[in-house]
């Protein structure tokens, strides 16, 4: 069935698509409008309506209201949103406050949404006068550093113009096969957290068979404490960019598409800005080849970050996860082969193939792969949350010792037991740890955490451990595609069993937990399920003794902790 959607999508093009009309027309909403999409479409107006019911800000409880507060991870282990609700309860009514899932405002915290807008820190205090006018500019500050000695990710674009041309001396002094080349030389592995070879993904693309190819840029950055692809495309946008115009020159794909998430407006407006620059400077083109940028605008909906969820969401099917394979290079957007990147992997590509002052024998690939530790190379933006002295974004080589990009950003601002690194699927890492860690895949990995996007939140001393446990297995339910019973009932299970322990009715059966924990390492389809796991095993490791009181094996009440 699904293949079927898609070649009936593809027929509109990414320039009309069922999920774009539901999004960007509240008539297209109405119960006339769908059953006009579904003609329009060729599809059924079930089909329209499973795709609209899916996402948070098209239909559901969660939708049209008039303030939103962010309730992420960070803004949770700061304790500030609590101040946030009331006041946006007593302004607007408690009807008309919906959540979200996360700002990407975790430098400041306190953060929340108005028509539109995003706000953080001390503006909930000027609520009244943000409410009459919000395109208020917000008081935002956060940091922004680098410790290499030329800048990779957070180099300064001050000439649009010349830094385009280097794609012009590229494609008439080198061959596809050289380029490619170089990007695989470099070592250049997703930013997304999967750590996959970009030139080994970009060469399948190239080499698999397909009139009409697509590159995706995913930057539905969901992960509660990361900002980092916010900052690129709201600061860095034609790296962004460039980056995707070589992956459509070196794999054949003539359209680039971004899908970007509605929680980040300022990232879509910069974006968009930063298209129609481009476009004004008409470069020459080799061969007749061209290539076009389209924003697709999301909709609140986590599993989107899932690169196949975020296909089909384009697509205006119900994103829920595909089995692999085949992978998207091989089959991918409208049955294409398709190349799908984060926001930041693409940011790496003009220092990576940048030849300008340094010469073939020092080139950008070889600077690149000379950064880390041989297979984690160049390097990582990591946003740190408020929990430290100087939030914002670092950019540092991989393999640089994580404590010292704790002690770059002048240790924390609280006292800090542990910290989540990677987004909600990451590693819960105690502090006594963080000496044992470096910035790269393979450090994580070996001590049994996940370096993924390389969000950093501080979880507070004071802050419950169990409290933190309930909020993982509640985001895990909530966000859950649902097509694999592992993670869509797994998680709402272990949020059960999670908050009956917490309010005395009946403690958790160890035994049980770390079996249905199994199951959705094992049975989940994507990382959301398969990921959830590895932070509830990290506080059941290192923080026992605060968990056991809530653990019995006798599956009785628990006992008063």
């Amino acid at each position: 069935m699904s293949k079927n959607l898609s070649q009936l999508a593809r027929r509109k093009s990414v320039e009309h698509t069922l999920f774009q009309e539901l999004v960007l027309s509240e008539q297209e909403q109405t119960p006339q409008g769908k059953a006009k999409l579904a003609k329009a479409f060729l599809v059924g107006e079930a089909i329209v309506q499973g795709t609209a019911s899916f996402y948070d800000f098209i239909e559901g409880d969660n939708a049209n209201k008039q303030a939103y507060v962010c309730n992420g991870s960070s803004c949770l282990c700061a304790g500030s949103q609590d101040k946030v609700v009331d006041k946006l309860s007593e302004h607007f009514g408690k009807g008309n406050v919906g959540h979200v899932t996360c700002l990407g405002r975790c430098a400041q915290n306190s953060a929340f949404q108005i028509q539109g807008n995003n706000f953080s820190a001390d503006d909930i205090d000027n609520l009244a006068s943000i409410a009459k006018d919000p395109k208020t500019q917000s008081k935002e500050h956060y940091h922004v550093a680098c410790t290499l000695d030329e800048p990779i990710l957070t180099a300064e674009i001050d000439n649009v113009a010349k830094y385009y041309q280097l794609f012009t001396e590229l494609v008439n002094n080198y061959s596809v096969d050289q380029l490619l080349t170089k990007v695989s030389d470099s070592g250049l592995r997703g930013r997304g957290g999967a750590g996959f070879p970009t030139g080994f993904k970009w060469r399948s693309c190239l080499e698999a068979q397909g009139g009409e190819k697509y590159i995706v840029c995913n930057a539905d950055e969901g992960d509660a404490g990361a900002f980092s692809d916010r900052y690129l495309l709201e600061q860095r946008p034609h790296a962004v960019l460039f980056g995707m115009l070589m992956a459509g020159y070196l794999s054949g794909a003539q359209t680039g598409i971004l899908y970007i998430r509605d929680e980040y407006p300022d990232a879509i407006v910069n974006t968009e800005k930063a298209i129609n620059e481009f476009v004004a400077l008409a470069l020459p083109m080799p061969n007749n080849w061209q290539f076009r940028f389209k924003i697709i605008r999301g909709a609140g909906a986590y599993i989107c970050g899932e690169e196949t969820a975020l296909l089909r969401s384009i697509e205006g099917q119900r994103p829920v996860v595909s089995v692999r394979p085949p992978f998207p290079t091989q089959s991918g957007l409208f049955g294409c082969p398709t190349v799908v990147n984060n926001v930041e992997t693409f940011g790496s590509i003009h220092f990576i193939l940048d030849t300008e002052h340094t010469g073939e024998q020092s080139c950008g690939a070889k600077k690149y792969l000379a950064l880390g530790n041989g297979k984690s190379t160049g390097s990582k933006l990591i946003s740190l949350d408020s929990a430290f002295v100087k939030p914002g974004i670092y950019e540092v080589a991989m393999g640089t010792p994580l404590a010292e990009v704790i002690a770059l950003a002048g240790g924390f601002s609280k006292s800090i037991k542990a910290l989540h690194i990677g987004g909600p699927l990451g590693g819960v890492v105690p502090v006594s740890k963080i000496d044992e860690l470096s910035v790269d895949f393979e450090s994580f990995a070996e001590a049994g955490f996940l370096l993924g996007h390389a969000s950093v939140i501080g979880i507070p001393t004071e802050f419950s451990m169990i409290d933190y446990m309930a909020h993982l297995f509640e985001f895990t339910a909530a966000e859950s595609c649902g097509k694999c019973y592992p993670c869509q009932i797994g998680s709402t299970r272990g949020q059960e069993m999670v908050e009956n322990a917490i309010s005395g009715k009946q403690a958790i059966d160890e035994t049980l937990l770390n079996d249905l924990l199994e199951t959705m390492q094992l049975g989940s389809l994507c990382a959301l399920g398969g990921g959830v796991p590895l932070p509830i095993q990290n506080i059941l490791q290192y923080f026992s003794a605060e968990i056991s009181p809530f653990l019995n094996s006798s599956n009785t009440k628990v006992q008063e902790a």
